[in-house]
Parts: structure tokens; sequence; C-alpha cells
């Protein structure tokens, strides 16, 4: 089993604020990643794996019918929560990765960088509520209300799934989360704080069985009256939160840059690429959860199990020490 003595002496560089364009990039282009997998999962499931449209280049074609789409209003729209909601998604992707060691290089390295996350993935909540709620459209409402629905169901187990590696390694500080896995991840002694981890990630992107916010029966929920750029922010956001999520997973389970012959930051990539891969073909495999049912596994199934996966890490660190 991994030493979980922290390692807060690894070397690492905290970069100039100006890096965060940097940051950015590679966040967009793990969306871009994510969009186009997806289109082409979209396109074998329909048969059409082929075509102009079709396949991973079917992103483009959607970005670009929205971009030339004309802005929908509705009447009495709080206009300002409303587009406040759906373009604040991208806005909190771009803030958990700040966190994200890449290698030996951080944007901040902040003692507290697990709580961050935690804090910014609860602001999704107040994001897609808003989304739905600022339009004043009974559709968009009854999505913001579900999406709420399935918080209640996996925030908590969420919490307590990020509380696990921090026990572990004795810290809030991502950065030293991640050296303390040298010779074994946290994935492998800690696979249901790691499961539970997923499950929030896809949550928080309202992604796959967690989709019924903006599901078709209530003609897009949340989404329903967004339009033209509107709506193509809020999709980039969730693709971003994906691929955040997924980032944010590297180090606190599956080792950091840890890894033979490449560089550290080469190995973050890789790693992230793959769970972002794994949690795109996820979408399909998985059936819907119902919000009212999903609270009750949520809260009687995930949050005990996770519990008791804290207290054996627990156990295991206070052993060790």
């Amino acid at each position: 089993m991994a030493d979980p003595t922290p390692m807060t002496d690894s070397p690492i560089t905290t970069v100039a604020p100006g890096w965060a364009i940097a940051a950015l990039g590679i966040l967009g282009a793990l969306a871009v990643t994510a969009a186009m997998l997806d289109g082409a999962l979209a396109a074998r499931a329909g048969g059409k794996p082929g075509g102009t449209m079709g396949g991973p280049v079917r992103p483009f074609g959607e970005a670009a019918r929205l971009m030339r789409q004309r802005r929908r209003t509705t009447v009495e729209a709080d206009r300002l929560l409303w587009r406040l909601g759906g373009a604040g998604l991208l806005v909190v992707a771009a803030l958990m990765v700040t966190v994200v060691p890449l290698g030996e290089w951080t944007i901040f390295d902040l003692d507290v960088g697990v709580m961050w996350f935690n804090a910014m993935d609860v602001m999704v909540w107040a994001l897609v509520w808003l989304t739905g709620w600022g339009a004043n459209s009974a559709h968009s409402l009854v999505g913001g209300y579900r999406f709420l629905a399935h918080g209640l169901g996996y925030e908590l187990p969420l919490m307590f799934a990020l509380v696990a590696p921090a026990i572990a390694a004795e810290t809030l500080n991502v950065r030293a989360v991640a050296a303390a896995q040298e010779g074994l991840w946290f994935a492998v002694w800690m696979p249901v704080a790691f499961l539970v981890y997923l499950l929030g990630v896809a949550a928080f992107s309202v992604w796959g069985p967690f989709a019924p916010a903006i599901g078709t029966d209530v003609s897009g929920g949340a989404r329903a009256e967004l339009s033209g750029v509107d709506r193509l922010v809020f999709e980039a956001g969730r693709y971003a939160l994906l691929a955040a999520g997924a980032a944010f997973a590297v180090p606190m389970f599956l080792g950091g840059g840890a890894g033979p012959l490449l560089p550290g930051w080469a190995w973050v990539l890789v790693k992230t690429v793959a769970l972002l891969a794994v949690l795109v073909w996820l979408r399909r495999r998985l059936p819907a959860f119902r919000p009212d049912k999903f609270m009750e596994v949520g809260w009687m199934l995930l949050l005990p199990a996770v519990l008791l996966q804290d207290l054996v890490v627990a156990v295991i660190a206070v052993w060790r020490s």
C-alpha cells in the first residue's frame, strides 16, 4: 500500500496568472474532444457513422447552426439571471481547473484546493436552476427543479468522496494529495469513493443518467428556451464541466502526473482524456435516474457506502501514522 505521508515538498511551480489563458485553451481542447467523441458515438448509435455532418464533426456543424440562429426571448424573462446561469457553467469549469496541477505546474497551489473544487461544483446548483427559472417558462422551471432534486441526492456523497483522498493524504492541498499516491493510486484502494466521485461529475455536468433536467419529456427542461449563442454556451459549459471533473480526478485518485517515460504534464493529459472518454461513453450505457428515485439511492445507499469508505481510510491512515 502506498505511503500516505504527504509529500508537501514535491516540486511544484505556481505559474503567473497569464498562464490561465493556456489552461483555458487546454480545457477548451478537452471539451471539444469530448464533444467530438460524443458525436461519433451518437452517429454510431444511429447507424450513421459517416456523412458530412455526422460523427466527430457533428459538434462543429451544430455550433455553426447555433451561432447563426437568432436568440429567442420569452415574456417577462429575467434576462440577466437567465444568461448568467447558462454562461456561468463555463466560468465554474475554468475555476475548477485552476487548482489542478499539470505535472509540476499549477495556477493556484491552495492549501484548501479540495474544498475549492467542492465549492465550485456547488455553484452549478444555482446556475442550472437560474437557467430554468430566469426564462419564465414552465418547462425550463421544471427542469431546474429536477436538477435541484438530483443535487440533493448526489452532493453529499460527492463531498464525502472528496474527503477520502484528503484523509489519506492528511491535507486538502491537491498537489500533496497527488504526491501521497506514490506507489499506489487512491482509486485502487478507495474504489467506492472513486465511483461516487465519477457519478458526481456526471451529475454536475447534467450528463447521461442525470440528464432528466434537460429531458425531451419537458421540451429540453432547463435549457428549453435557450437558443442561438446562449444555447451553445450552455452546452459548451456542460462539456467543460465534464472535462474539469475528469482532470480533477487525476490528482485525487489516479496518481497525478506519476508514470513511466512521459513527463508529468503528459501523463496528466493522458489520464484525463482516458477518463473523459469513459464518462462520455457511459452516457448511453446507463438509464436515466428519476430525481425522486435517485434521491433515495443517494441517501440510503451511496452516502452510507462512502461514509464507510471514509471510515476505512481513516483507520488505515491512523494505523500507518
